[in-house]
């Protein structure tokens, strides 16, 4: 068990002033491992709080790079960051903070490849994650592992955040991700951040909560939020506590394919549906330029459209189905949307409710931007 340098006394005097926090509470911290599963706008705040209150080793894990609409929440980063690795950038930020930790970096996904080999190098898990499959994943992982998972979400001017996976003294298990939420809401129903937007204040507030409840785990100290879960709005900075059961009920026996089992998967012959057609940028410029006649069709929100378009019509995914009438039938179709995720899931929802001759454009336009025209901007 690794000890306290002099530096490190000098360091956490603070800590030591508070009542029932000595030394034996820091070196919990000291010898303590945290993995944080990404590094943006609940990261942010969590890794600087882990690292500044001396947690020994924390992981890192995240497979992007900086983009401007990042910097107005994630404040791990700055302007110069831009495209540049967030893991690489989130270690020497978090080091320079404080020499005296270890800090692994994880260039990567967390998928079911790799989870339970990084996860259960680590005794607590923070999940800063901002999409249903890693989220279920992050959970099972835990499950199956016996680790705790620090849980938190944020959207528009609400968060919350819960302690998954609690083992009892007894033995027993607090409830975890599943029990509360047995099953994914259907594709495009929840919107992410980039869709419906997110206060960037919020996601310090509540990252913030989480690495506190990191902290209280580590240390033993105060009552973590096991079988309760705490949501916060911002815009009235009212807290409620929900309490949940006491005891998980849910089993976990094996990690599945959490993308299909969210809906988010594009539909393919393996699952017995339609092959879903894609179109890349490229080839949607040689239709533009070839005058062919076609339709596009961007399913992103108004708010985006009106940033920045390719001049195709605006249908949002969440009345796609509503104003079915609008895509034509008699000619091809290309939906796009930022990335090209959302307009997959308008592509399976229409593909089953109609005969349309459908593309979906591959990296949406995001790839548009940084492949054909570059003058425009990124979000």
């Amino acid at each position: 068990m690794e000890q306290l340098t002099d530096r490190e006394y000098q360091r956490y005097a603070r800590h030591f002033n508070l009542p029932a926090f000595g030394v034996e509470t820091q070196l919990n911290l000291k010898n303590s491992k945290i993995l944080v599963v990404g590094a943006g706008g609940l990261g942010s705040p969590v890794l600087l709080y882990l690292a500044a209150a001396g947690v020994g080793t924390i992981g890192i894990i995240d497979p992007d790079v900086v983009s401007l609409s990042n910097l107005q929440r994630q404040v791990l980063y700055q302007d110069r960051d831009i495209d540049k690795k967030k893991v690489t950038l989130a270690a020497n930020q978090v080091q320079s903070i404080n020499p005296h930790i270890t800090v692994n970096t994880y260039d990567d996904y967390l998928s079911n490849d790799n989870a339970l080999e990084i996860i259960k190098e680590y005794d607590i898990i923070v999940d800063g994650t901002d999409n249903f499959p890693t989220r279920y994943l992050v959970n099972d992982a835990c499950v199956l592992l016996g680790k705790p998972n620090v849980y938190a979400s944020i959207y528009q001017f609400e968060g919350q955040v819960s302690v998954f996976n609690y083992t009892y003294e007894d033995g027993s298990k607090g409830p975890h991700y599943r029990d509360i939420y047995p099953d994914p809401p259907a594709p495009g129903l929840v919107p992410d951040c980039a869709t419906g937007g997110v206060l960037g204040v919020l996601a310090g507030i509540v990252g913030t909560q989480q690495a506190l409840e990191a902290i209280k785990l580590a240390t033993g100290i105060g009552e973590p939020l096991v079988a309760r879960l705490l949501l916060y709005d911002a815009l009235t900075s009212r807290t409620r506590i929900i309490k949940l059961k006491e005891k998980s009920h849910t089993e976990v026996s094996e990690l599945v394919n959490y993308q299909e089992f969210c809906g988010v998967v594009p539909i393919t012959k393996e699952n017995n549906s339609q092959d879903m057609k894609e179109i890349t940028v490229q080839e949607l410029k040689q239709w533009k330029d070839e005058g062919r006649d076609f339709q596009l069709v961007d399913v992103r929100e108004q708010h985006e459209y009106e940033f920045a378009n390719l001049g195709g019509e605006l249908i949002p995914l969440g009345d796609i189905m509503s104003r079915a009438e609008e895509i034509s039938s008699d000619k091809e179709v290309v939906l796009m949307c930022r990335s090209g995720q959302r307009s997959g899931a308008a592509l399976g929802a229409l593909q089953q409710q109609g005969d349309y001759n459908l593309f979906n454009l591959k990296g949406g336009y995001l790839a548009w931007a940084a492949e054909i025209d570059t003058s425009l901007p990124r979000y």
